[in-house]
């Protein structure tokens, strides 16, 4: 193992504009005022065992269910097109199955730890140590835990409105990422 500064700050960026949790705090704000309890804590951490599973055991995890890593990846582009759709067309198709608790579903799986995180860190373990994905992987969590504090003081900043054309615009860049795992996964070229 190898440790190395730049390596760290690589994988960082990578895995932050991934998990792209500032463009998930109209998601965030949509699910408390559904009612769902998000404890930044519980979720940062379930997230952080999630993303390291799959960065250890990924491949193994999939094959036991006899999913490859496209299929999973599909999959969770359906379930991002759907989060986008509700943001862009202001509907429900989720159900709030678990009003006193979201930390866990939706916000740690497939919020932070989704398709695209988790498929993105399998593929960074062929180029980058464990240790330095494992470094990147811990400050991520540290900025999701911190926006996931502070949801209520960027719901003050932006306002009603703010927050109304923050969810239309990164709903739509949530569309665009859902096309593009589906299609980057199915071979469909553009």
């Amino acid at each position: 193992m190898h440790l190395n500064f730049w390596d760290i700050i690589s994988v960082f960026m990578v895995m932050f504009a991934v998990i792209d949790i500032f463009g998930s705090i109209p998601i965030i704000l949509n699910i408390k005022n559904k009612g769902g309890l998000i404890k930044a804590g519980q979720a940062s951490i379930v997230a952080f065992v999630i993303l390291m599973a799959f960065l250890f055991l990924g491949e193994q995890i999939l094959n036991l269910f006899g999913v490859d890593i496209s299929s999973f990846a599909i999959a969770g582009s359906f379930i991002l097109l759907f989060l986008a759709l509700e943001m862009v067309l202001g509907i429900e198709l989720f159900k709030n199955e678990t009003p006193t608790s979201a930390s866990i579903v939706p916000i740690a799986f497939p919020l932070v730890a989704g398709a695209g995180s988790i498929t993105t860190l399998i593929s960074l373990r062929s180029e980058y140590d464990y240790i330095n994905i494992v470094i990147a992987i811990i400050l991520n969590m540290l900025v999701v835990f911190m926006v996931l504090r502070l949801t209520h003081w960027f719901e003050k900043l932006l306002g009603e409105g703010g927050i109304i054309i923050l969810k239309k615009f990164f709903g739509i860049i949530l569309l665009a990422i859902a096309i593009k795992l589906f299609v980057s996964n199915t071979g469909i070229e553009l």
